[in-house]
């Protein structure tokens, strides 16, 4: 039989000689204590005491009479060949010697939050956490075919730049913040050609998701106070990070077309940013038209207002050539540009990007320093190599045809089983549909009803400021294999279904 290894936790005691307490007794009372407390649970295996003895810098006698007190009152327990560990059952009174529940304990005299701290504490960060159960349950909008990754290929850049790395990406300081330089050259060479955005390598900035561009842009552009306009149902992690930083917002429509920029210019003339998603506006998944842009750009630059464009999604665009972005547009240098590849390879992978106008360089360099230094080099070399080596672009062709067949589907399944009560229309763009219901029909009710039922549906609601004149639910279909989706998709419709008979209906919406 092979013997347990000696590496496990040590318990947090120590031993000080010049106490009047014997040390067996300090090494009794420090395990005792650990396991009363709970930071050593029922049945963790502790070190031998040949190792315990060196690591106090005791004789190891010494250790052993700790534990055999400790055995014999009942707190560890030990067995031939598996060493000596906490007790898996103990008098339920042990277990709560010295304990005190959060009502007990007196509260802690120390200074309060600040207002940016409670701020902060106050604000839902996404809406997933309203729904229990996995992340990865049918349909999760926003979820790629994690099937379908190259992670083969993945594997073996990283493997590359890990066999071959030479000092600077090891270690030798945190890197450029901006981000290693092949990198953001890849990137330029990319958004240039697939989203006719105008840029050199030096205002490509690498960053940990569009979330960290957000945070960074309202930590650069804006005060507290100040006001920001931000699209409505939109993106919960912008609207939170202006939040967090103080920012006043100001909630404009979306329509068919995208963002209203009649309603728009009906706003307060002192915003400062306005924060859109043009390519495939999140929730409601329209493209925001070609008339709009440049009427957008034309309002922005007279009224010296930053855009924020998050070009959320795309890459996946199904109908049509995808429109120019607003930052290949722009003549005015008020574009600030942001790309992930979170939906394009996988989640985790925590790798997105900013393109900032020259003269704002400095500044988001700084402020990105200053949040965490930099992206891990290791993974931007590899990235790099990806991207250089043609397999973004392959493995984007691939996914855009995957996700077509999987879009229409979904489509086909819901018109089949809903019977008209689920509208859906034709999408050209993105990961997800969104599903309208009935007039009156709570979507908050139904997604909640759905995730007993295993389903990641979101209410478009959960993404609103200002009331929406219609309830809807959000569909992800890019994650999941075509039969899952016509599966889901017929038990879905039974619960919708279930849900609008009841007498649970909110009030008609205004």
């Amino acid at each position: 039989m092979a013997k347990h290894s000696d590496a496990v936790f040590l318990p947090s005691i120590s031993v000080d000689r010049a106490f009047q307490i014997p040390l067996y007794k300090q090494i009794y009372d420090g395990i005792r204590q650990a396991i009363l407390d709970g930071s050593l649970r029922s049945g963790l295996r502790l070190p031998s005491t040949r190792l315990l003895a060196q690591e106090l810098r005791v004789s190891r006698n010494i250790v052993v009479l700790a534990f055999e007190q400790l055995l014999a009152e009942g707190y560890l327990e030990a067995r031939t060949g598996a060493g000596t560990s906490v007790a898996k059952t103990m008098p339920d009174e042990l277990l709560h010697v010295g304990r005190r529940t959060a009502q007990e304990r007196p509260a802690p005299k120390r200074k309060p939050l600040s207002k940016r701290g409670a701020r902060i504490s106050s604000l839902r960060t996404t809406v997933s956490a309203l729904l229990p159960g996995s992340r990865f349950a049918p349909f999760q909008y926003g979820l790629p075919a994690l099937d379908e990754l190259p992670l083969e290929v993945w594997g073996r850049l990283v493997a590359r730049h890990f066999r071959r790395a030479p000092k600077e990406l090891l270690g030798l300081g945190h890197g450029d913040a901006a981000g290693f330089w092949p990198l953001r050259e890849a990137i330029a060479s990319y958004a240039g050609v697939a989203r006719g955005v105008r840029c050199s390598p030096s205002q490509v900035i690498v960053v940990n998701g569009s979330q960290q561009a957000i945070d960074l842009a309202a930590r650069v552009l804006l005060d507290p106070g100040d006001r920001a306009v931000v699209e409505n149902p939109g993106y919960m992690g912008a609207r939170s990070a202006l939040q967090a930083a103080g920012i006043q917002l100001v909630p404009v429509p979306v329509d068919q077309e995208g963002l209203s920029i009649g309603a728009l210019k009906r706003t307060p003339a002192n915003a400062k940013l306005v924060y859109v998603t043009p390519s495939h506006q999140f929730p409601l998944g329209v493209v925001l038209s070609l008339a709009r842009r440049l009427e957008l750009l034309d309002w922005a630059a007279r009224h010296r207002v930053w855009i924020f464009e998050d070009d959320y999604d795309s890459e996946y665009r199904y109908e049509s050539r995808p429109i120019p972005a607003l930052q290949g547009l722009d003549q005015a240098g008020q574009v600030i540009y942001v790309g992930t590849l979170s939906k394009v390879l996988f989640p985790s992978i925590r790798f997105g990007y900013m393109i900032v106008p020259e003269d704002l360089v400095q500044a988001f360099v700084a402020a990105r320093a200053l949040t965490d230094l930099s992206s891990p080099l290791i993974e931007q070399a590899a990235l790099a190599d990806f991207i250089a080596e043609g397999h973004l672009a392959s493995h984007i062709r691939r996914m855009r045809a995957l996700y077509l067949e999987r879009r229409d589907v979904m489509k086909d399944a819901i018109r089949k089983e809903f019977d008209g009560l689920l509208e859906v229309r034709d999408t050209e763009a993105g990961m997800h549909f969104v599903g309208w219901l009935p007039e009156g029909a709570d979507d908050a009710y139904i997604s909640s009803e759905a995730a007993k039922a295993g389903f990641h549906v979101m209410p478009v609601s959960a993404f609103a400021i200002a009331p929406l004149p219609r309830a809807g639910l959000l569909l992800g279909f890019a994650g999941f294999p075509k039969p899952v989706i016509r599966k889901g998709i017929r038990e879905l419709s039974l619960i919708v279904k279930r849900c609008l008979r009841t007498a649970r209906v909110s009030a008609p919406r205004i």
